[in-house]
Formats: C-alpha cells, sequence, structure tokens
C-alpha cells in the first residue's frame, strides 16, 4: 500500500473548529441584544416621528397700503415693538384730516344747537310773562265790569223814577260796555299768547332734538377720527413679539394687502417637541414622564425633557381632509396622537435648536 495514500485518509475526518466559534458568538450576541431590546421596550416607548416646534407669529397688515421702507433683513433677531416695515400713509393722513374737520364741524353744530336752545328758553320765559301780565289785567276788568255793571243796573232803576238825567244813565252804559269790550280783547290776548307759548316750547323742544342729534354726531364723529388715527398706525408694522426674522418676502414699493403674510418671526421661548406616538403606545405614557431626546442636528448629544400634554385628537383628525371611515372604502391604519414634550430650561444648549429639526424620543415609563 502506497504511504501516501495512507497519510491523506487519515486527514480527511479533520473539522474546522472556527466556524462553531463564530455560530456562538452571533447566537449569544443576538440573543443579548434581543433580551436587551425586549427588557428596554418593557420600560421605554421611543418614537423617531418627532419634530422640534416652536411659536411662529406672521406678520400681517392690516391695512393695504405700498411699501415705503423695509427696516429689517433675513434671520434678523428683534424685539417686540420693533419697528418692521412703513407703509406709504398719505392716504391716511388725509382721512385723518378729513375726520377732524367733520368733528370740528359737528362740534359747531351743537354750538349753534345750544344758542338755540337757550333763545327758546328765554322767548318761553317771555311768553309765560306775558300770560301772566294778561290774566293780571283780565281779573282787574272783571272787577271793572261788575262794577259798571251794578252801577248800570242801579241806574235803570233810577233812570225810570227820574231822580238821575238821561246822560247820566248813559254814561253808566258807555262804561258796562268799555269794560265788556275790555275783558273781551284781554281774553283773545290771553288765547294768542297761550298759542304762542306752545309755539315757543314746541320750537324749543325741536332745538333740544337738535343738541341730542348734535352730541351723538360728536360722538359718530369722534369714532370716525379715532378708527381714521387707528388705521394711520397700521402703516407702522411692527415685531408683536421677541424673536428671529424668517426670509423677509417684501420689497421696497410692492402692494401689499390687509391678511397677506409678509414673513414670519419665530419666537425666541424655550422650543419644545411634538413626538408622534402610535395610538398602540399611548397606553402607557402619562404626563409628567421623563423623556430622553435625541436632535439629528446634535450627534451624541442627549437633551432631558417630560412628558406636558397629550392631543385631544389624532394628528389626522386636524387635516385638511381628515379620514371618514362611513364612506365605506374602510382600510384600517394605526393612527398617530401629537404628544408635547418641555425640555429641561437649565440646558443652555436648548437654544441652539430650530424649529422643524428631526428628533427621537425616548419616554421613560417608570
Amino acid at each position: 500500500m502506497n504511504p501516501n495514500e495512507n497519510s491523506g485518509a487519515q486527514e480527511a475526518p479533520k473539522k474546522n473548529k472556527v466556524f462553531p466559534i463564530i455560530l456562538s458568538i452571533l447566537v449569544l450576541g443576538g440573543g443579548t441584544f434581543g433580551f436587551i431590546k425586549y427588557n428596554h421596550s418593557q420600560h421605554h416607548e421611543e418614537t423617531d416621528d418627532a419634530q422640534i416646534e416652536n411659536n411662529v407669529s406672521p406678520v400681517i397688515p392690516r391695512i393695504a397700503g405700498y411699501v415705503l421702507e423695509v427696516r429689517v433683513k433675513d434671520n434678523q433677531m428683534v424685539k417686540k415693538g420693533d419697528t418692521l416695515l412703513i407703509l406709504d400713509n398719505r392716504s391716511e393722513t388725509i382721512q385723518v384730516q378729513q375726520a377732524e374737520a367733520a368733528l370740528a364741524s359737528a362740534e359747531n353744530n351743537l354750538h349753534v344747537a345750544e344758542a338755540n336752545t337757550s333763545a327758546s328758553k328765554a322767548s318761553i320765559s317771555s311768553t309765560q310773562a306775558s300770560v301772566a301780565t294778561i290774566d293780571a289785567q283780565i281779573e282787574a276788568a272783571k272787577i271793572t265790569l261788575r262794577r259798571a255793571t251794578q252801577d248800570y243796573e242801579r241806574y235803570q232803576n233810577l233812570i225810570k223814577d227820574r231822580t238821575i238825567t238821561q246822560q247820566q244813565f248813559e254814561q253808566a252804559e258807555a262804561a258796562k260796555q268799555s269794560a265788556e269790550k275790555q275783558l273781551t280783547v284781554l281774553s283773545e290776548q290771553k288765547v294768542a299768547a297761550s298759542r304762542q307759548v306752545n309755539t315757543v316750547t314746541a320750537q324749543s323742544n325741536a332745538t333740544g332734538q337738535s343738541v341730542g342729534v348734535a352730541n351723538a354726531s360728536i360722538q359718530q364723529k369722534k369714532a370716525d377720527v379715532e378708527n381714521a388715527k387707528l388705521n394711520l398706525s397700521y402703516t407702522v408694522i411692527v415685531a408683536q413679539a421677541d424673536g428671529q426674522l424668517s426670509k423677509i418676502n417684501v420689497q421696497t414699493g410692492q402692494l401689499v394687502q390687509p391678511g397677506q403674510q409678509l414673513f414670519s418671526i419665530i419666537g425666541s421661548e424655550t422650543p419644545w417637541v411634538v413626538g408622534n406616538f402610535k395610538e398602540t403606545q399611548l397606553s402607557r405614557i402619562k404626563i409628567g414622564q421623563k423623556v430622553t431626546i435625541h436632535v439629528d442636528a446634535f450627534p451624541g448629544k442627549e437633551f432631558n425633557a417630560k412628558v406636558t400634554s397629550l392631543s385631544p385628537a389624532t394628528g389626522a383628525r386636524f387635516a385638511l381632509l381628515p379620514p371618514d371611515n362611513a364612506s365605506g372604502n374602510f382600510v384600517k391604519t394605526v393612527q398617530r396622537l401629537p404628544i408635547r414634550i418641555e425640555f429641561d430650561a437649565a440646558d443652555e444648549a436648548v437654544k441652539s435648536l430650530k424649529a422643524g429639526m428631526n428628533a427621537d424620543v425616548d419616554v421613560h415609563l417608570d
């Protein structure tokens, strides 16, 4: 037998010992990794569907106008009350002047109405005094008539006995007739004076109403002046909050309209995170739980935070066209609920976070 053939037959049964070692390491590592993940899932809820949020205040003009001056630049920091834009205010200035002129005219009308009212009151007093004088004259005329009537009746008896002369009787009769006419004239004068009192009183009431109308007109004109001044103030657009400006999408000479969003102010307040968790993850998430956040823009940095509130509805409910499962075409989709998570205010690095950045959220359930 060939010696070389015997040596080859003895080496064939040898096995590679490296493969079992590698397989064992892989199985052990996979099992360890799986156990760690399982154990982590029992005490944590995670999502990578999260973004940094902050207050965004839109800069919107309240009146139409041409931009006269732009006083800010892209990404500039501003304080509340800082002037951002100035619109051409010539039209609004003219409106203020017109409103002030109308107010002055209304005030002048009030003075005229008040003067007429004073004159009417004086006229009423004068006519009432005239009526009182005529009343006194009528009483005196009645007394004179009564005496003249008594004399006339007495003279009638005397003339029959021829105790008096015919001339004396005629004089008594004339006195009686004169007293009657005097009383008639005074009665007619009283009627005329009473009518004058009624007329003057009506005129006074009318002038009083004119004063009321003039006062109402003044109030309206004052409101017009305030409205014109308010529109004039709107030609200066100021920052409504502290923060940083976005890109300035407006140029000098551009016509802007009321309600048109020109640019935005990103608030300087501490930002927060909105994490969108699946509805199947919500059963164990509670307000106040500790949260660890990793932001893609700052790899390796951990931010401490806590859960502060849960949305009252899923994100789909706030969509422009929310899903309506009553249509019959129902496909069950796992919904996500936004959860507000606020950072630890003591961490200075939070100020470097920008709205819209992506983040990974890890909620500690214990």
